[in-house]
């Protein structure tokens, strides 16, 4: 019988959530997204101490003024070499993630989305295998609209709200990932109600935004990301991409049955969703309004900056 991965496949493109080369290669996804957590993680293995090495050798032979220079250009560098990697064994893109701090800054965003570019482009990859991750605040998604007219994709990512991704589409996001877990965790912390499968907040909020694309016919790619459980996912199927860690796409991988398909463009186009009009005013205060939403966005933001700053700390212990 069909595992349930395989049957996803037919109704969801699947990407690994992963910075691990050996779980990619093992599920076959069409994708690899990556976070400064994820890189992190890898780092700590010993699996990739060759590559990083390499890193850290190259390093030394350019010239910076200050420690924190040389630091700051191997995480980046580091980053790159796993997507590198990553680009030779899925078919599709490699997300890569830009500096968390930068997360307010749109100037400073284009410029560093462009730095990772050059330096994919300079090592024999095309721009067109890349995506460029980009926290979903105001300034986020202005950096993502100048970075899409330079023909540089983008991944949108820590979309916790509707306000959030129908910004995204309106910027000409490639890409958005809306978090299904962490709003999940979110309610679960601030509210004395039971949630299951049948009433998960995280799977309904990408349902909305789903939908709400479809109807209104945005190019742009929903990939819903972060699941806590099996279920969520499935509950999923039919969304344009999922992203998947590598312990649940084992546990659907080892699960047989096919799946029901929950998202589609034709169903889409029968709910009735009032179209929603997004300004900076109306961004900043629909998100001051959405407790989990602002809550969320920041949290990530800082979660991922502190794994970046374990990241640095390793790195300058090895120098």
């Amino acid at each position: 019988m069909i595992s349930q991965l395989e049957s996803l496949k037919k109704f969801s493109s699947v990407v690994a959530d992963t910075g691990d080369i050996d779980s990619i290669q093992k599920f076959s996804p069409d994708d690899c997204t990556t976070n400064p957590s994820l890189i992190f993680k890898a780092v700590q293995s010993n699996k990739y101490k060759k590559l990083f090495d390499e890193v850290l050798a190259n390093s030394k032979s350019r010239k910076f003024n200050q420690l924190n220079d040389q630091v700051d250009y191997i995480a980046d560098q580091l980053a790159i070499a796993f997507g590198i990697q990553l680009t030779k064994i899925v078919p599709g893109y490699v997300s890569t993630e830009v500096d968390s701090d930068l997360s307010f800054n749109t100037e400073a965003t284009v410029e560093k989305a462009k730095q990772i570019i050059n330096s994919y482009e300079q090592s024999g990859v095309p721009r067109n295998r890349i995506l460029i991750k980009i926290a979903g605040t105001w300034e986020g998604i202005q950096a993502v609209k100048k970075l899409e007219a330079e023909g540089i994709s983008c991944n949108c990512t820590l979309i916790f709200s509707i306000t959030q991704a129908v910004a995204c589409a309106e910027a000409g996001a490639f890409l958005i990932s809306p978090f299904v877990g962490r709003i999940l965790d979110w309610f679960k912390a601030n509210s004395s109600k039971d949630y299951d499968a049948t009433n998960d907040p995280g799977v309904e909020s990408v349902e909305k935004i789903y939908n709400y694309f479809k109807k209104y016919n945005y190019n742009t790619i929903v990939m819903a990301a972060s699941f806590r459980n099996k279920e969520e996912i499935i509950n999923l199927a039919g969304c344009d991409k999922l992203t998947i860690s590598p312990s649940l796409l084992e546990e659907l991988n080892k699960s047989e049955g096919e799946l029901d398909q929950k998202l589609s463009q034709n169903q889409s186009s029968q709910i009735d969703i009032d179209r929603i009009n997004v300004n900076e005013s109306s961004f900043r205060w629909h998100l001051n309004e959405n407790q989990m939403a602002s809550f969320k966005l920041a949290e990530g933001i800082r979660l991922f900056n502190k794994d970046l700053l374990k990241l640095k700390e390793t790195i300058r212990e090895q120098l």
